[in-house]
């Protein structure tokens, strides 16, 4: 199956910021059909962030782990990332990227975490919902089903940790989603302009 192509370089940053901040409006909309507030427990807390900080490194450690798995697999979540956002991603500054994993962590969470998940647990239970509310998550994350699969497993890591502490705080997965994000766009970048810089050497030599 052949990869999409490259999102367009010129436009990918301001697309991707409009793209995951038009959640925002989804998460209200839908929290109004279901009566419920997408902001309430958003709890800002020195625990939060903590907890935000540490539960972001066994993800990553995941993240890096599967990135150098060499079954084909998921080399082709691997290519595929290196061929859609990589090209686009390699011309901005760092402090750009924070930013969309920052828009991505908390609009994303806000819609999934703070309004899809209580929903559903709201009719079916705390375990069904978060199962529901991760495999949606998944879903809407099907770069491949290698990488839906992935994402459902982080949507339960991420729903998980909202209740870390004792008090439904919808800051956690916030802080490790944006995090984790943005690292991970780091890792990207850097895979792909190690490649270029590979193909440079090869051209000249």
């Amino acid at each position: 199956m052949q990869n999409p192509p490259p999102i367009n370089e010129q436009n990918f940053f301001k697309v991707a910021c409009y793209f995951e901040g038009s959640l925002i409006v989804v998460a209200i909309v839908l929290g109004w059909i279901a009566d419920i507030d997408p902001f309430a427990n958003i709890i800002f807390s020195e625990a939060a962030v903590f907890y935000g900080i540490i539960g972001t490194i066994p993800l990553f450690i995941f993240f890096v782990a599967l990135y150098q798995i060499k079954i084909d697999a998921f080399q082709q979540v691997k290519r595929t990332l290196l061929e859609t956002l990589a090209p686009s991603m390699h011309r901005y500054h760092w402090t750009d990227l924070f930013i969309l994993g920052a828009i991505a962590g908390i609009t994303e969470e806000i819609l999934f975490r703070g309004v899809i998940q209580p929903w559903i647990e709201s009719s079916w239970g705390m375990t069904s919902g978060l199962i529901a509310s991760s495999i949606i998550f998944g879903m809407v994350h099907a770069v491949t089903p290698l990488y839906a699969l992935l994402a459902t497993l982080v949507g339960i890591y991420l729903g998980l940790s909202m209740d870390w502490g004792g008090q439904r705080n919808l800051l956690n997965p916030i802080i490790i989603h944006g995090l984790y994000d943005f690292l991970a766009f780091l890792v990207i970048v850097r895979t792909y302009r190690s490649n270029q810089a590979k193909e440079v050497d090869q051209d000249e030599s």
